[in-house]
């Protein structure tokens, strides 16, 4: 289910807080950007930043904020590539994420290695493989390599949200036509028909 549903009406489905299937299909009609744009924004938020976050927005436990990472890392995408879905393209979601993103150049040349032992471990061994560890080290780097790298979750949430915000503010202002608002509206078109039975 994409998200929380009052009723029997898949249209009253919440794809974020307050903005349901019917909500997106009128901002999708109006070509209301903005809205949008702020909808999938608190989608993420409400979705995987502020439950590994305390009122005060420190990351609780490390391995929990790199699980809900990986997943919203690998959602994220999909909206930016135009996915229906990420089945069979996981890999590559993180790829394009880390190739792309400034935040996480310390992560080129580490794509397919964070991918296996990371996302890959956390997902089927529910802990990472390979050597890799994951932290909250006050003042740690974000990525230090090695043979055993070690991920800053605190500045790794932080760092996506900053992502977050940056491609949102992004499709604020992106014509409608654009192929960022065509990728997004082919995800978005799956998540709508993923509410229906």
């Amino acid at each position: 289910m994409a998200g929380k549903q009052s009723n029997n009406d898949p249209t009253q489905t919440e794809l974020a807080p307050g903005f349901t299937v019917a909500d997106y299909e009128a901002a999708c009609n109006a070509k209301d950007r903005e809205r949008i744009a702020d909808a999938l924004r608190s989608r993420f938020t409400s979705r995987y930043i502020e439950p590994v976050t305390s009122g005060k927005g420190k990351p609780t436990h490390g391995f929990t904020v790199m699980a809900i990472a990986c997943l919203m890392i690998e959602s994220l995408e999909t909206f930016r590539q135009g996915w229906e879905n990420s089945d069979g393209k996981s890999k590559a979601a993180f790829c394009y994420f880390f190739d792309r993103q400034i935040l996480f150049s310390d992560f080129r040349g580490y794509s397919a290695q964070f991918y296996k032992n990371v996302r890959c471990g956390i997902l089927h061994q529910a802990e990472t493989t390979g050597g890799w560890k994951i932290t909250r080290k006050r003042g740690a780097p974000l990525l230090e390599g090695g043979p055993s790298p070690a991920i800053n979750a605190t500045l790794f949430l932080r760092h996506l949200r900053s992502v977050l915000d940056e491609f949102c503010d992004e499709l604020r202002t992106a014509d409608w036509n654009d192929i960022e608002w065509k990728n997004v509206r082919t995800k978005m078109k799956a998540l709508c028909n993923n509410c229906r039975p």
